[in-house]
């Protein structure tokens, strides 16, 4: 099998047309209001209101301070539970308030938080829970919501691969307290770096905005300790434009993903997620679990020829964020955290972006089908 001559990367980021960009912000050339909540700013943000189907949006420079800003805002402290299946960030943004982060397994179905070891991590410290809709699959939010009434805990999502979901018409946003969406250069949708916050409870939007501008309140009033994560009017221009071609975007990766299913979907040992019945999904990633047992591989050795083959993969998310350098002296229950870990150690994003070509996912298929020994044509491969 011949190798590619291009490098297929994981992702890469979508553009929009050179000349609407440059047309967008020229108005930036006219105003001078580079940042500090201009126009384009409030312009996106009432459009991401009825895009994202939610009340309240407050824009920030990126969606890691962003929730940083929103565990700070809504006071909370002690202990929160959240999932080791994820970036950095998500864990980074407890640690950095100050807070433990106390880890809940995944389930097998697709890899969020398991409701059912929810409640036997609670204790008289936790304030919240912090799942993830990992790869823009919905957490089981009405079983969460229950588990949070219940003991009056906060909830934030972290939302950074859900932009756009939808479960029976509701808006992913629309669930729990707080739900953060990352706008980072590779997400489904971009505004080159950014992040937002999405509520419905009107109380917060006043401590948000006191938290990403410094806590000022007018010229000679500073309430807060805040920080500066303003999103600034180029990264809204970016936001705008990007907006109107997300629908067209999102069509085009499910395209992508069933290319990828269909010609995946009879080699043993490959496992990927199905879409759920209730739910407009976005396709922002494709996750595999390669099952070394029944493929006859690791996917690590599938990650590395992935590579001589100029296909680069990525193992995400590994390592689990509880086995991170600056969290081992952490005290946690990182034995119970059994399916994390088997998924972690076997899971890996396929190539998916808007311009990849058919042929590149069926190149990619190949290599995977080929890869095998179990597959008869396995001795054709050639570098």
């Amino acid at each position: 099998m011949k190798k590619s001559d291009k490098k297929i990367m994981v992702t890469r980021s979508f553009l929009p047309p050179y000349e609407e960009y440059c047309k967008e912000i020229a108005e930036i050339w006219d105003n001078h209001w580079l940042t500090n909540m201009g126009i384009k700013h409030e312009t996106l943000k009432n459009e991401l209101k009825k895009f994202l189907k939610v009340n309240n949006v407050s824009l920030h420079t990126n969606g890691h301070l962003a929730l940083e800003i929103a565990i700070k805002a809504l006071k909370l402290s002690g202990e929160i539970i959240t999932t080791p299946f994820t970036f950095a960030s998500t864990t980074h943004a407890i640690t950095r308030n100050n807070i433990k982060p106390v880890f809940c397994d995944i389930n097998l179905e697709n890899f969020t938080m398991d409701t059912k070891k929810i409640e036997r991590l609670i204790t008289d410290k936790t304030t919240a829970i912090l799942p993830v809709h990992v790869y823009g699959t919905p957490c089981n939010v009405d079983e969460i919501e229950r588990i949070a009434k219940k003991y009056n805990l906060k909830v934030i999502y972290d939302a950074a691969h859900a932009f756009g979901v939808e479960i029976d018409g509701k808006g992913i946003a629309d669930y729990g307290d707080v739900s953060m969406f990352s706008f980072h250069a590779t997400k489904v949708f971009h505004t080159i770096e950014g992040g937002a916050l999405t509520y419905n409870n009107e109380e917060y939007s006043k401590s948000f905005r006191l938290e990403k501008n410094f806590g000022i309140v007018s010229e000679e009033s500073v309430v807060e300790n805040g920080g500066n994560a303003k999103m600034n009017e180029f990264q809204a221009s970016m936001g705008l434009i990007n907006l109107r071609y997300i629908e067209r975007g999102i069509q085009r990766r499910k395209k992508i993903v069933e290319t990828y299913r269909e010609l995946l979907e009879d080699i043993e040992g490959i496992i990927f997620l199905k879409d759920m019945k209730n739910v407009k999904h976005n396709y922002a990633y494709f996750p595999i679990i390669i099952d070394e047992t029944k493929y006859g591989k690791t996917r690590n050795e599938v990650f590395e020829k992935l590579k001589e083959y100029n296909v680069f993969a990525r193992k995400y998310f590994y390592p689990l964020t509880s086995d991170f350098e600056c969290y081992r002296n952490i005290e946690n229950n990182k034995e119970e955290l059994k399916n994390s870990k088997y998924i972690s150690d076997r899971v890996m994003t396929l190539p998916l972006y808007e311009e990849l070509e058919i042929e590149d996912v069926e190149y990619i298929c190949n290599i995977i089908n080929l890869l095998s020994p179990k597959n008869k044509s396995f001795s054709q491969i050639k570098i």
